[in-house]
Formats: C-alpha cells, sequence, structure tokens
C-alpha cells in the first residue's frame, strides 16, 4: 500500500478542480473516503482549502494523471514518498544570553592560547566577536585583559567541534600555502 501524499486533503482539492479523474481514483491516491472527495467537488468539504499541486511537488506526473484519467480502473502511482529537507550549511547568527557574552573573550583568549594558527577573524567569526576585540587581546591591550579566564568555547556551547576542525583546517592550508609562496619567492630572488 503506497503512502499518501503530502497534504492529502490539499491535493484532492488540486485534483478535483484540476483533473477528469474519478473520486474513487483521488480518493484511493490521497487516503480520503469517496464521500470526502464527493464533498470537496461539492463545495462542503475543505472550503478555503487551497490546492497543493502534487505536479510541483514532485509525487506525480503530468502523464500519471493522464493515464488514470484515461482508465478508471487504473489507480495513480505516488512518485515520490521522500520529502526532501535541505539543511543550510549557513549558520543563522542565533541570541546569546548576557551571561554567556562574557565567556566570549575567554573564549578568544583560550583560543589564541590553543589554535595560535587561527587568524583573528577566523576567531572572531567562530565566537561572534570583532576582530578588533580578538586582536586587542591578542596583544594583551584588551580593557578587561588582567580578569580573563581561558575557557573552551566548544564547552560552553559557542560553536560545534566540527566549527573548530574546518576553522583550524583552514588555517593548516593557508599556513601551507603561505610557506609555499616563501619558498618559491626565495627561490626566484
Amino acid at each position: 500500500m503506497s503512502n499518501a501524499p503530502l497534504m492529502p486533503m490539499a491535493t484532492a482539492v488540486w485534483l478535483v478542480e484540476n483533473t477528469t479523474l474519478t473520486f474513487k481514483q483521488i480518493a484511493e491516491f490521497c487516503k480520503l473516503h469517496v464521500v470526502e472527495v464527493q464533498g470537496i467537488a461539492d463545495g462542503e468539504v475543505a472550503k478555503g482549502i487551497k490546492g497543493y499541486n502534487p505536479i510541483i511537488a514532485g509525487q506525480l506526473t503530468r502523464d500519471e494523471i493522464n493515464l488514470s484519467a484515461n482508465d478508471e480502473d487504473r489507480p495513480l502511482q505516488i512518485q515520490n514518498t521522500d520529502v526532501e529537507i535541505s539543511y543550510s550549511e549557513k549558520k543563522n547568527k542565533k541570541y546569546i544570553p548576557l551571561s554567556k557574552r562574557q565567556d566570549k573573550p575567554d573564549s578568544a583568549l583560550w583560543l589564541i592560547k590553543n589554535y595560535s594558527q587561527l587568524k583573528d577573524s577566523q576567531i572572531a567569526k567562530l565566537i561572534g566577536m570583532t576582530k578588533n576585540s580578538v586582536t586587542s587581546i591578542r596583544n594583551k591591550s584588551y580593557w578587561n585583559f588582567n580578569n580573563l579566564n581561558s575557557k573552551d568555547p566548544v564547552a560552553l556551547g559557542l560553536f560545534s567541534q566540527k566549527d573548530l576542525i574546518e576553522a583550524d583546517e583552514k588555517a593548516q592550508r593557508r599556513i601551507k600555502r603561505e610557506k609555499k609562496e616563501k619558498e618559491k619567492a626565495l627561490k626566484n630572488q
């Protein structure tokens, strides 16, 4: 038995309005009762529900609808029951509560000590503070430097271990590239 389409009632509304399929075919495809589909056609059921196009959703093809429209005994076959949920890698800036904001300079100090190869701009991006603040912490000229305590930002939940690993790998690639450029410059002298 095939799965019901996404938003079955709205799909049934669209099929009633846009196809010549029988009520039985629509009911079987949408996992609804034939009387419900009849009610949709009469305007008594699903009032105000906007039709959901299963062709655009990738659940039916125009050919599939035409095959079933020409043969009343042929049930509709759903094309794709896997709904793709795309995960955007771009991370939204999330709200950092006041209690955690004071951990940012401490985290910057920790990163400077433990991942000195990271650029100030990388640290600023990871933690969510300005590059100037990170630079002043690195130069020990930060206004509150004497009161900073080095704290692991991953443990504090400011960003994930994956983010730290990616930033570190990027820094390592930059260092290798700069080293090659220096060697090339020395050979050319």
